[in-house]
């Protein structure tokens, strides 16, 4: 992974939303895998073996008369992206309990206080979606609890779960950047009972009492059976990383699995569900 190029798409977008989260749902169903929002619009990357000269042809926001949107790009190495990172980032705060903070960011004095250096993986809890999975984790009962985060991008919600007492955790990730970060910010924030696992849905074989699913909305509807396959009775999950508009497939697909619906956040018209077994 050291010589991997990145290729950096800077958008200035007016006026900012909901350009910006429709440009970033566009841009990852595209191939760009990892996205950091500025002031004036968004930063985003995609591996250079990955891009194409028409990358942009099927992003229908582009020709939209909503918005303005100009952009430019250029190749990144990978070794530049914490000075990227550094530039873009700001910590944040969810629910004036739980602080998500770089390295280099003073410590917060909140009940949880989580420590990131994403790199290229998606999962700072900037993102809408991010951001609701740690509302769920924070308003539920994790203690002593199995976990399973199913696309785990940086590791974020499983270290918050850890945080929360469960355990044991799995989090698993078929990316193999997303994968080799996991394990750098586990052991950043002191967790011992969270196995990183680099894989897809393939390689599920435990029995979870919580799953958490923050994941591109076709793969999660093509592995939802799989999911709830290893949900413990009276289990617990969590789904996000689609709109509103999705909301009737994903519940479809759970009701037929005969998991109830529980409850829905909102975020700028993304959504995360809350169903039980």
């Amino acid at each position: 992974m050291s010589n991997t190029i990145y290729i950096g798409y800077y958008f200035i977008v007016k006026p900012l939303q909901p350009a910006v989260e429709i440009l970033i749902a566009e841009l990852g169903y595209a191939g760009f895998e990892s996205f950091v929002e500025t002031e004036d619009g968004v930063t985003a990357y995609i591996q250079k073996d990955e891009w194409r000269e028409n990358i942009l042809e099927d992003i229908q926001v582009l020709n939209s008369d909503e918005f303005e949107i100009t952009y430019s790009f250029e190749d990144i190495e990978q070794t530049n992206w914490n000075a990227e990172w550094e530039k873009n980032f700001s910590p944040i705060i969810v629910d004036g309990v739980c602080a998500v903070r770089a390295p280099f960011h003073d410590k917060f004095d909140t009940q949880y206080d989580i420590i990131i250096e994403p790199k290229m993986s998606f999962g700072t809890g900037h993102h809408e979606t991010t951001h609701m999975m740690i509302q769920h984790i924070l308003n539920n009962d994790f203690e002593d609890k199995s976990i399973l985060d199913m696309g785990c991008g940086t590791g974020v919600l499983a270290i918050l779960a850890e945080l929360k007492g469960a355990k044991p955790i799995d989090a698993i990730d078929y990316d193999n950047w997303c994968y080799l970060n996991s394990l750098e910010n586990v052991e950043r924030n002191n967790c011992k009972h969270i196995t990183v696992i680099e894989g897809d849905a393939s390689v599920l074989k435990n029995k979870y009492d919580v799953i958490i699913a923050n994941i591109n909305r076709n793969i999660l509807i093509q592995d939802l059976a799989t999911y709830i396959s290893c949900l413990n009775k009276n289990g617990m999950l969590f789904l996000s990383g689609f709109y509103n508009d999705d909301i009737p497939m994903i519940k479809a697909e759970c009701e037929k699995h005969l998991l109830k619906f529980e409850e829905k956040l909102e975020r700028n018209n993304w959504v995360s569900l809350k169903f039980l077994n």
